[in-house]
């Protein structure tokens, strides 16, 4: 991790690796298809509110509201289908758009304090997991663009600029929107640690109604979220009571929680989310340690220095001389610390959670990183920001060599002969109904499979249960992958 100093020849190749990297995310977006889970059902669900017209009420399958996220996700990249063309690619292209909205927001705070935004918006995009999520059909973009807008407008508005607190407020707003109000306790947790820690437990509440406009920026809030939330009730009643004390309380206590109606659990042991944060942030997390003592060195020598020529005129501040006193990071350092903590807090204390909930600690980490080494370059920083595009490369290699096949039942689908009627064996994946556009339907019991036979069908069978059921009457094999088989049933 040596550095040296920054050169402002070093710039035209740091701006090539980023335009490399985005470019190779972008042209990504479209070579391999969406994939179950998450993806496909967010995928399908958008498919739907273009189909249906209903954009008001997600639908998890026609006629079934979906309550488990608003419907930011889904007017994207349903718009995106309306104007454009309904593929992986344009499904996928407004959350690229939102992350290069995010890395602009990052470069904007960043100049406040003399980072470089060439740095910092190469560390967030070669952050591993913001490089995947930009591209990812999921709601977690739309989260991270509200929580780093508010995030920004909060400090930028604490420094003075007052009207960057009602732009902190739209963002506010994009979160509840995207993924609820798990974007306002993340705020609230990173911007209340940092005042306590920053300003004082007592000072910081005169402080905070001074610099942010809490009550007009509050209306703002409301405004622009609690209509969707009062016609989303309306139109499927219930959806209240689900999404907040469902989604945010029964969920993130009971990691087993039996009420969720649209999947499982993912059960993993509390405090996992710092695991997930060192793993999904790399290459950079391993720079964490590095950075806080870089940082901490150069603010306590220009304390030092200061103190030398304080002493040298002979106008010296008493506190300086305390041994140790007002050692220690400065409000910036600080505030981005308590930033890429608060989503590693909130989920400290939950065992229901993914790899993905991390990605609101990425653009503090990323500006933490570029702040430590504002004015020297990382050693191998090149080589180490480039691992991630070509682990990307290397990924879309393997999964067009086969391995997609076992993802996503785009392929599978893709080798009918006929324009037949599909149907799935007790278990139906997302990718299926979206690449049949809804077509595919789930049998569940062999009552409804005698019925089919009365004309020509296909039947997609996962291979563990034909070997359980044995026998499919008058079905051939049309084509498989390694863990389910297409075939033709009924054949005239």
């Amino acid at each position: 991790m040596k550095s040296k100093l920054l050169s402002a020849q070093y710039y035209p190749h740091i701006l090539m690796l980023l335009v490399s990297a985005l470019v190779i995310r972008l042209v990504s977006l479209a070579l391999y298809p969406l994939m179950d889970t998450t993806e496909a059902r967010y995928g399908e669900m958008a498919r739907l509110m273009s189909e249906t017209g209903n954009w008001l009420t997600p639908q998890f399958d026609y006629g079934i509201p979906f309550w488990g996220k608003p419907p930011l996700q889904n007017w994207l990249s349903a718009s995106f289908i309306e104007l454009f063309a309904n593929n992986e690619f344009f499904l996928r292209l407004p959350h690229f758009l939102v992350g290069l909205l995010v890395l602009c927001l990052v470069v904007k705070l960043a100049k406040q304090f003399a980072i470089n935004g060439l740095t910092v918006a190469t560390i967030l995009t070669t952050t591993t997991v913001f490089y995947v999520c930009m591209g990812t059909v999921m709601t977690d973009m739309g989260l991270l663009l509200g929580l780093t807008l508010a995030l920004v407008g909060f400090y930028l508005a604490w420094q003075g600029q007052y009207l960057w607190g009602y732009a902190g407020f739209v963002g506010l707003a994009i979160g509840l929107m995207a993924k609820g109000p798990v974007a306002v306790a993340i705020f609230g947790i990173a911007t209340y640690l940092w005042m306590v820690w920053a300003v004082g437990p007592v000072k910081m509440w005169r402080q905070l109604w001074q610099r942010v406009p809490l009550l007009s920026g509050l209306m703002l809030l409301l405004a622009l979220t609690l209509p969707w939330y009062v016609m989303a009730e309306q139109a499927t009643p219930g959806f209240i009571q689900y999404f907040i004390v469902g989604e945010h309380w029964s969920r993130f206590v009971d990691s087993g929680w039996e009420g969720d109606l649209y999947g499982t659990a993912h059960d993993e042991v509390r405090g996992t989310i710092w695991i997930y944060f060192a793993v999904a942030c790399v290459p950079w997390s391993i720079f964490i340690p590095r950075g806080l003592y870089r940082i901490y060195q150069n603010i306590n020598s220009t304390k030092v220095a200061y103190a030398k020529a304080a002493c040298a005129s002979v106008t010296f501040v008493e506190e300086e001389q305390e041994d140790g006193e007002n050692k220690g990071f400065d409000d910036f350092t600080k505030f981005l610390l308590c930033w890429m903590a608060a989503p590693l807090i909130l989920f400290t204390f939950a065992g229901n959670i993914l790899p993905a909930y991390v990605l609101p600690a990425s653009p503090a980490l990323a500006l933490l990183i570029a702040y430590a080494w504002r004015n020297a370059s990382i050693n191998r920083f090149m080589i180490i920001a480039n691992s991630i595009p070509l682990l990307l490369v290397i990924a879309l290699v393997v999964l067009n060599s086969g391995v997609s096949k076992d993802k996503s039942d785009k392929w599978l689908l893709s080798q009918r002969v006929y324009d037949l009627p599909v149907y799935y064996w007790l278990k139906q994946p997302f990718s299926s109904r979206y690449y049949s556009e809804g077509k595919a339907v789930i049998v569940n019991d062999e009552q409804q499979l005698d019925q089919l036979n009365q004309q020509p069908y296909y039947i997609v069978v996962s291979k563990h249960q034909l070997t359980e059921q044995g026998s499919f009457g008058s079905c051939y094999l049309e084509s498989e992958t390694r863990s389910k088989v297409l075939m033709l049933c009924g054949e005239n």
